[in-house]
């Protein structure tokens, strides 16, 4: 089952902000996340807040769902406007699931023309739709570039028929350049998920996925370890011995791989598991959706289980659709509950996320506000034990940037228990 939701604060029926959401709000870029909930079979791996049509009971069909979402859209801009937060057009926007193509283009179009009516949406904005290959017709996606969507990422996973056995995932290989040259007849950019470490997948298999995966000539690839989660099926045929666990050598062997057909290709990492197509001065293929995550940017997440950020607050929504469909439908905020980050905590986030991105941390952002001489030179002590044990880029940290080796990648986490003590 889906993980369970934060603990927090209760979250008020109106959803109204405190004040302190409206600072410097005119200043920060503005985004609108759609999660869509929806799954045609749940994967083994996943752990995320999806449903398939035999999970869900009357009042969160697939057919009422995107009337649903988009009154929360509405009743996202009324919350906003009535917490002082001044109206600003989409920077991005991003449909995420669950498989979103699995509610009709049209639903999709819907939910996207709500929420540029309320705000507005800056020229050139990025609108993606996440997609599963074989959730796709040359039809449907030709309706969603009519509609204003710019980009498709289509989890392709691998090319390897027993790793997709494994993984659970429905399409065939050959499914995935079909689609592809679909999207491109559209005039959608596109990009490609990929998943290593799967149990049963050797060394050459991960090649032919990179390999199968730019042949199909994406504009944008993103490479994850698989993690095994508690409570997914995967967990349990691991721990009952059907297949073997994964194993952290074999994923960083497979990332070093990943990066090296990759950038022999002509992508450049901008993210620790992302790669754009073309040269690091060209940043048009890099997901402008995930660098709002990162960079702390605010964004409104729509669906039951989407997380929201505004100023400094964060709130979730409740979980289960029908639950979801209910507050919305008596006009209440859909919220489980809330958080106001402290100076502290963003701090903490700020390192955790930008550490993970090509153009680094800025050294200046490793020690928080406040903080104590001795912890100055503790930090100070840190950089310099990261520098010397081929961490992060040496000729950069003299700039004042924080970037990451190769071996950095392959331990980021570390890297951040150490900036962070």
């Amino acid at each position: 089952m889906p993980s369970a939701l934060p603990l927090g604060d209760p979250a008020p029926a109106d959803g109204v902000l405190p004040a302190q959401a409206a600072v410097g709000a005119e200043r920060t870029p503005f985004s609108l996340y759609a999660h869509i909930p929806f799954c045609a079979v749940r994967c083994g791996y996943c752990d995320f807040n999806t449903y398939t049509a035999t999970e869900l009971g009357g009042g969160a069909s697939q057919a009422n769902y995107a009337a649903t979402a988009s009154s929360e859209v509405r009743f996202a801009a009324r919350a906003l406007d009535a917490s002082g937060v001044p109206r600003r057009r989409l920077s991005t926007v991003f449909f995420g699931g669950g498989t979103p193509t699995l509610l009709a283009a049209d639903d999709l179009a819907m939910i996207l023309a709500g929420a540029v009516s309320e705000w507005g949406i800056e020229p050139g904005a990025e609108v993606t739709t996440e997609a599963n290959p074989d959730s796709v017709t040359p039809a449907s996606l030709q309706t969603l570039a009519d509609a204003g969507f710019t980009r498709v990422s289509f989890g392709m996973q691998s090319a390897v028929p027993h790793v997709l056995r494994v993984l659970d995932r429905t399409h065939t290989p050959s499914r995935v350049p079909e689609a592809v040259r679909w999207a491109r007849d559209a005039g959608l950019d596109v990009s490609l998920d990929l998943i290593y470490g799967t149990p049963g997948e050797s060394l050459a298999d991960w090649r032919t996925s990179l390999d199968a995966a730019l042949a199909c000539e994406p504009d944008h690839i993103s490479a994850y370890a698989l993690i095994i989660e508690d409570g997914t099926r995967l967990a349990a045929q691991i721990r009952r011995g059907e297949v073997p666990d994964v194993d952290d050598d074999d994923h960083a062997e497979k990332y070093e791989l990943a990066d090296a057909v990759l950038g022999d290709a002509g992508f450049h990492w901008y993210e620790v598991s992302n790669w754009a197509k073309g040269a690091a001065s060209d940043r048009r293929f890099e997901c402008r959706h995930n660098l709002a995550y990162w960079n702390g940017s605010d964004w409104w997440g729509v669906g039951p289980g989407a997380h929201s950020h505004v100023g400094g607050v964060r709130w979730w929504n409740v979980k289960h659709p029908v639950a979801y469909a209910g507050r919305l439908d008596q006009g209440l905020s859909p919220a489980a509950g809330r958080e106001t980050l402290d100076g502290g905590t963003r701090h903490v986030e700020r390192v955790l996320l930008k550490i993970r991105l090509a153009e680094g941390l800025p050294v200046s952002e490793v020690v928080a506000e406040g903080t104590s001489s001795e912890g100055a030179a503790d930090a100070k002590a840190a950089v310099a034990g990261l520098i010397a044990d081929g961490l992060v880029e040496g000729p950069d940290a003299l700039r004042g940037r924080l970037v990451l080796t190769l071996r950095g990648r392959l331990l980021a986490d570390a890297v951040v228990r150490r900036l962070l003590p």
